[in-house]
């Protein structure tokens, strides 16, 4: 009986979790469509209608501005709840000190921003997970990708060409830790990156996404590389090699694997061969190639160059 009472709780404890998260995404902005909650949390569609059942029974009232439901803000039991759903400045402030003393290309941080996201809607959270200068750019960029908007990235410095110019783009998806977003660029018609820190304004346009059938996200390999066609590579890292990769690359500490003492396997994919080129050729001897046959052929050929 005990037992049966025990697992009990313990489904009712996840029902209740998921319906304190479905919550927290409706305290939102622009609202979530049903299907949007019902892919995000797993459950049938049937079952979010009960969930909102259920929140107007306790006295939430439920906005439905065209088929994006949020939470009236007016409502006093949502002025009440948002005490606790939200974080108060203070929060905010130690939160914000603590996620950026920890560096850009850490696993940690990768984490950390993905639980944050997941337990609040990011419109809460972005001045806490990003650089104070890129808050606002972020968070239209955000606001674009939801709405399906192109946007206009004011005096884009591109670090090719050196040129400062605006850029008409169709954001996408976000790199690791918001360093960065994936977009469509409408006058070259390509999918690339573009640097959060190279943006000086983003204003968001009233034309919807026109060239939606040609988005693609690529991959940002450990290295820092960005590819639409990953590379899987396999290298065996000495002590020294195993070192100084998790110093230079912290996201690599995921695809190590101890061989014995004094060996390491790494098993990743790269978007080419530049990044992981440049660091197996500045430690002569550490490391050993074991697959693919083309990357020791690169590494041949730089050598002899």
């Amino acid at each position: 009986m005990s037992i049966a009472g025990n697992s009990l709780d313990m489904a009712d404890q996840a029902k209740f979790q998921k319906m304190l998260e479905v919550l927290l995404m409706l305290d939102c902005k622009y609202g979530r469509t049903i299907s949007e909650l019902s892919d995000r949390f797993d459950i049938s569609q049937r079952t979010v209608y009960r969930y909102f059942d259920t929140f107007k029974h306790v006295g939430f009232v439920i906005e439905n501005n065209n088929g994006y439901f949020r939470i009236d803000k007016e409502n006093s039991t949502a002025q009440d709840i948002s005490q606790l759903l939200h974080f108060t400045e203070e929060e905010a402030f130690i939160l914000s000190k603590t996620i950026h003393a920890i560096d850009e290309d850490s696993e940690l941080k990768e984490k950390l921003v993905k639980k944050l996201y997941s337990l609040y809607d990011f419109d809460r959270v972005i001045h806490a997970i990003t650089k104070k200068e890129e808050t606002e750019n972020i968070y239209n960029l955000i606001q674009a990708i939801k709405q399906q908007k192109q946007v206009v990235l004011k005096e884009y410095k591109s670090g090719n060409s050196k040129n400062i110019r605006d850029r008409i783009v169709e954001p996408i998806d976000f790199t690791i830790n918001y360093t960065g977003v994936w977009c469509y660029d409408t006058e070259d018609q390509t999918n690339k990156i573009f640097k959060a820190s190279r943006i000086q304004q983003v204003e968001i346009l009233d034309n919807d996404w026109q060239f939606k059938p040609k988005h693609r996200v690529g991959i940002t390999d450990i290295f820092r590389m960005q590819s639409f066609e990953p590379i899987a590579i396999q290298l065996q890292l000495s002590l020294v090699a195993y070192n100084l990769i998790l110093e230079e690359f912290p996201l690599s500490e995921k695809c190590l694997k101890k061989v014995d003492d004094n060996n390491y396997l790494l098993t990743t994919e790269v978007g080419n061969f530049l990044g992981v080129g440049r660091f197996v050729l500045g430690l002569p001897g550490e490391i050993e190639v074991i697959y693919p046959q083309a990357f020791r052929d690169y590494l041949s050929d730089k050598r002899v160059i």
